[in-house]
């Protein structure tokens, strides 16, 4: 009877302790379920604010015009959008062109810029950048039935023409890396736009046309049997978003890009 009398207790006190850690167990889970949703919403709230962007429309597949639409398209409309989303806030979209856009951007014109803009210490004294959201490898892209370029040491004919953008990272790459640093060496071909570089390279105007990675791609796959590329990488380069210099937006938008690229939105 004493034994008996003990052992209720003691059964009833692990009854108790089990039922207690299972509570614990339901609380802990809870918790965790309601710190995913708010580890999610940790980037900062921007309360609907329209952010002021531009863009240019000319640089494939960065950004153009759908030839069916019109309307905008392209990786930067939709990692900028994919960051206003996160932040609360919705995109206003404009359009200028390259030469106007780091300028419109410094004076307040517009909140944020981008156009596949190469991140150097010139246009830092300028704008502010975001975190880079690609790195960007210049290779040559020739016509499919060239066979006189292979590489850099190939422009060394005097008679071979390069297509360039002015003001890009293009340009100045074809001057410094492939040329002899003279900007304006007759031999480089200025154009108001990139796609009209590319344009000028098919029509066989120019026989060379420096571009990232990301471009080559998108032409090649929009124009298949056209163009090839050729040589080694020259140079590399990073892309970031322009801002107003002191922009509020720039944290939000750096948290935003880190956010998407730990869960490989990016």
């Amino acid at each position: 009877e004493l034994r008996i009398m003990s052992a209720a207790p003691a059964a009833s006190a692990i009854e108790g302790d089990c039922r207690l850690m299972r509570s614990l167990v339901l609380a802990l889970a809870a918790s965790v379920a309601l710190a995913a949703p708010a580890a999610a919403q940790a980037l900062p709230d921007l309360q609907g604010r329209v952010i002021k962007a531009v863009t240019e429309n000319a640089y494939t597949p960065l950004n153009f015009a759908d030839p069916k639409t019109g309307e905008g398209r392209g990786w930067e409309y939709d990692g900028t959008n994919e960051i206003a989303r996160r932040l609360n806030a919705k995109v206003e979209w404009n359009l200028v062109a390259w030469d106007l856009m780091i300028e419109a951007v410094r004076q307040g014109q517009f909140d944020i810029g981008m156009d596949g803009i190469t991140i150097n210490d010139e246009r830092k004294q300028q704008v502010d950048f975001s975190d880079p959201y690609m790195t960007s490898e210049q290779f040559m892209l020739v016509r499919s039935d060239d066979a006189r370029i292979s590489g850099k040491d190939s422009l060394a004919d005097a008679d071979l023409l390069i297509g360039a953008q002015a003001g890009t990272s293009n340009f100045y790459a074809a001057v410094y890396d492939i040329l002899d640093g003279n900007e304006a060496n007759p031999r480089i071909k200025l154009f108001d736009t990139f796609g009209a570089s590319v344009q000028a390279l098919k029509s066989g105007d120019v026989d060379m046309v420096l571009m990232d990675r990301a471009s080559i791609d998108g032409y090649i796959g929009a124009d298949p049997g056209v163009f090839k590329t050729v040589g080694e990488a020259v140079g590399s380069d990073q892309f970031g978003f322009i801002l107003t210099p002191g922009s509020d937006l720039t944290g939000p938008v750096n948290a935003a890009l880190a956010a998407m690229e730990a869960d490989g939105t990016l």
